[in-house]
């Protein structure tokens, strides 16, 4: 029976961000969608406690011998560490080198953010990302990448003979409408305001809250406060203190920090607007999310972000403060435009789903594996 591992490190990172969002969806829907034969695992590096990468249907986490930061520096320095599987899928860059003989090796890329926004990175992250990523789409059986956007600079930024295949995200079930008294719940345990605007990610730079906060001061914007869910990143991102600087009232920023998948649909459910100002994203799970939930998005112009949208969101340019308190104006003050974002986001969230990405990451694992096995045959 073929076995497909995924690396499911990142859920136990200590920032684990969309990534790891997008490893834990694609795990389940991949063993939900398996096909006959075929059984799903998941491998983590050493840990004390690695039971936060438990995934329901997934066989595992398998645990190697190796810490964190040890696997990172062997699979870094390309050492023939597999980690078992006939077929194995990376959705972060960390990876091996290449796959073992008869075995196929398929690693996701989420963006180009390391060529297209060097600043909003660490320096260690920028070079760690464009090593990793330039290897993998010259050795990988197969590159998978969020958005067509991503596909594009990925041509031109780091060009490799491994083939690209486009996949997109879902909705997990877990965001679906919450009954009231879960609702009623988390309302009061984490005291949401009646009214209020949401913005989804790690607190970091790229991520453009500067520039959302600078709006909420503009003149032309209700006073309606902004809730921020997310674990705070790197860059020293202070909201509190940008806050103060904007001339905003105590309270109009709340960062709420890291949530859970119920509270996080209760505050997407109830929220007026998402706001997603990022400088560069390889896909904007967010903005996905608020569509399906029927909550109206206003986001940059990032390349991924219009692609994800495809229109049922206000786009705004990037690090236009004035521009984005208009548009944070018109869904907050225009109740008919709102309705009519609702509408569209909902039609255009209706078919992104885990369980189709997973199917696609299916069909490219099959052919990868099927290629590699008749190498040796």
């Amino acid at each position: 029976m073929p076995e497909l591992v995924v690396v499911a490190e990142q859920v136990l990172a200590p920032v684990p961000g969309g990534t790891a969002r997008y490893t834990r969806e694609l795990v389940r829907a991949l063993a939900a969608t398996a096909p006959a034969g075929w059984e799903v695992s998941t491998v983590v590096a050493r840990h004390a406690d690695p039971s936060a990468a438990i995934i329901p249907g997934a066989n595992g986490p398998r645990v190697l011998s190796l810490p964190r930061r040890a696997l990172t520096a062997a699979w870094e320095r390309g050492l023939p560490l597999w980690p078992g599987g006939d077929s194995l899928h990376a959705p972060t860059p960390l990876a091996p080198a290449r796959a073992k003989r008869g075995r196929s090796l398929v690693v996701t890329v989420h963006d180009t953010v390391p060529w297209t926004h060097p600043e909003t990175l660490t320096r260690r992250g920028v070079s760690w990302h464009r090593r990793m990523i330039t290897r993998a789409v010259e050795r990988a059986d197969a590159v998978v990448v969020p958005t067509a956007a991503v596909a594009a600079d990925l041509s031109l930024h780091a060009p490799g003979s491994t083939r690209v295949e486009v996949i997109g995200e879902g909705v997990p079930a877990s965001l679906r409408e919450p009954s009231e008294s879960i609702r009623e719940a988390v309302v009061r345990r984490l005291a949401v305001p009646r009214r209020y605007l949401l913005a989804v990610g790690t607190v970091e730079p790229r991520k453009g809250l500067d520039v959302l906060i600078k709006a909420l001061a503009e003149d032309v914007v209700p006073d309606v406060p902004l809730l921020v869910v997310g674990a705070q990143g790197w860059g020293k991102v202070d909201l509190a203190a940008l806050a103060r600087a904007a001339g905003l009232d105590a309270g109009r920023v709340r960062q709420l920090g890291a949530v859970t998948d119920v509270d996080l649909g209760v505050l997407l459910h109830g929220a007026a607007a998402l706001v997603a100002p990022s400088q560069a994203e390889g896909f904007g799970l967010p903005v996905l999310e608020a569509m399906a939930a029927g909550v109206p998005v206003v986001h940059s112009d990032a390349p991924a972000l219009v692609e994800v949208a495809g229109g049922a969101g206000i786009s705004v340019p990037r690090n236009d403060a004035t521009a984005l308190a208009r548009a944070l104006r018109t869904v907050l003050t225009d109740a008919e435009h709102a309705a009519a974002m609702v509408d569209a986001g909902r039609l255009r969230a209706r078919d992104h789903t885990w369980e189709n990405a997973a199917r696609l990451a299916w069909r490219v694992h099959e052919r990868c594996y099927a290629a590699a096995s008749a190498k040796i045959t």
